[in-house]
């Protein structure tokens, strides 16, 4: 996990299971926690809370910031397959939000967090005032991507025998992805954990794909239109939200704003975080606002 300046909390989620929670930034003094506006951030499929560091650190000069390991990832726990559904992620953002004192709070969320992020916001508005979604589409992706998302994880060469091989397979020899990224291959180091043969996942990818399952074949429109809050809709240039349907994600949000991010594949706030800092922080600051 990221330097001295993150500090564990754990959280119980939905069906008591244990969920690793992480503050930004200097301890509030006494009294001043309650004044600063909380954000939530949320990774993707497969991320972690260390995802958000450079993000989170930024945010704490002016907000508490928190990041959740979500369940199945990074020291959270990793309970039974069944338990991997929409339903459960949505709950365990809400118990972060209420135990953690951050609401009503902004939501930030990158891929299947910012899913969770915006059924949450339809499901609890009091607890939302503002939702950062970032390259996560709103349609139905399919059972073909189901189908090579399992192949995918079938190609991994693992164990890894080092870290500059999880490095150098995902940044570079990852025959799924058209273009080398040394961004991806360092994402996908923070997510190995070293074991006697080598070095491999610290999820299961058949948890992974349990999670993804339980999102891909539907699509989500109807959510984003009950988000009462201000939201802002960010997409990579070269990630895997088209322009055409994140400004139909933007209409279809009742207050929805849009941003883009150039030179940026789908890891948009690790591959770019200058970038993505000025694409959000006058969103942040609009909220501060009101």
């Amino acid at each position: 996990m990221p330097g001295p300046m993150a500090r564990r909390i754990d959280v119980t989620g939905a069906g008591g299971v244990r969920l690793a929670a992480w503050e930004f930034g200097d301890p509030p003094k006494t009294g001043q926690g309650e004044s600063l506006p909380g954000v939530l951030l949320l990774h993707g499929l497969m991320g972690r809370a260390s995802h958000w560091a450079s993000t989170a650190r930024w945010l704490s000069e002016r907000h508490r910031a928190a990041a959740l390991d979500q369940r199945g990832h990074g020291q959270s726990d990793k309970p039974p397959r069944a338990a991997f559904t929409r339903e459960a992620y949505v709950d365990d953002a809400e118990a972060a939000l209420e135990q953690l004192g951050l609401a009503p709070a902004v939501l930030i969320g990158h891929a299947m967090g910012a899913l969770t992020a915006w059924q949450l916001a339809a499901k609890r508005p009091d607890l939302v005032r503002g939702l950062i979604i970032c390259d996560m589409r709103a349609s139905a992706l399919g059972a073909a991507s189901q189908r090579e998302w399992g192949e995918w994880f079938k190609a991994w060469p693992v164990p890894f025998a080092t870290l500059a091989d999880v490095r150098k397979w995902f940044g570079e020899d990852d025959p799924w992805v058209e273009r080398p990224n040394p961004a991806r291959g360092e994402f996908y180091a923070e997510v190995m954990a070293e074991s006697p043969d080598g070095w491999r996942p610290v999820f299961e990818p058949e948890q992974m794909l349990r999670s993804r399952e339980t999102w891909v074949y539907d699509a989500h429109w109807e959510e984003l239109a009950q988000v009462q809050c201000p939201a802002l809709v960010v997409r990579g240039l070269d990630g895997e939200l088209g322009r055409a349907e994140a400004q139909e994600m933007v209409r279809v949000l009742p207050r929805g704003q849009y941003a883009e991010v150039a030179d940026a594949g789908h890891l948009v706030h690790y591959d770019q975080p200058e970038a993505w800092r000025a694409a959000i922080e006058p969103f942040l600051d609009s909220l501060r606002d009101t």
